[in-house]
């Protein structure tokens, strides 16, 4: 160990348990700054993207999709896995928005990035704020974007929303928020 690598963690290989559509399942095997080993079951993730697509109106366009890991529906921002090699994340969110919900954002404003659930997860997601919205085809994926609804609701409710647990998702508490400060922020 060299002193620039001093003091600090260290991956150093993973064995792959299982290889799924979406995620993987490995054991990492890291290194701690005292030179002592150990291994972590981590979920690898492509990445994430999601879309609060506000309209001149007020409202914004929510997905309510069944999420079969709590064997319920939640109510949530469109948003998709960054599963095409080297698309930039505002691509794949402007693709995902128009599959999904059959919107076209004529501007896109990154919100923020964040990780979801470090202790166990890599997923990073970005959260972007989509105006001057257009209709467009969809093309949904999946079964259960083949059953999932389309509601618009005002973005002054999502406070009760969340306050009421209508809103439960990470990325949908986050997005909404963040949309509706950087609206009032700006007046518009």
């Amino acid at each position: 160990m060299n002193d620039r690598d001093r003091g600090r963690f260290r991956h150093l290989d993973d064995r792959v348990l299982h290889r799924g559509h979406a995620i993987s399942l490995v054991i990492g095997t890291y290194e701690a700054p005292n030179g002592t080993t150990f291994e972590r079951e981590i979920v690898r993730h492509p990445g994430a993207v999601s879309v609060v697509p506000l309209h001149a109106d007020g409202t914004v366009t929510l997905v309510r999709q069944y999420r079969a890991a709590l064997d319920t529906e939640l109510l949530e921002i469109p948003a998709g896995k960054r599963d095409v090699d080297g698309e930039a994340p505002g691509l794949t969110a402007a693709r995902e928005l128009a599959e999904e919900v059959g919107l076209r954002a004529g501007r896109l404003e990154l919100l923020a990035e964040f990780v979801n659930s470090a202790g166990f997860c890599d997923e990073h997601s970005w959260v972007f704020l989509g105006r001057d919205l257009e209709d467009v085809p969809t093309d949904v994926q999946g079964i259960e974007e083949q059953h999932m609804s389309v509601v618009r609701v005002p973005l002054a409710d999502v406070p009760a929303m969340i306050a009421d647990r209508r809103l439960l998702d990470a990325k949908t508490i986050i997005g909404l928020t963040l949309a509706a400060q950087r609206v009032a922020s700006a007046g518009a």
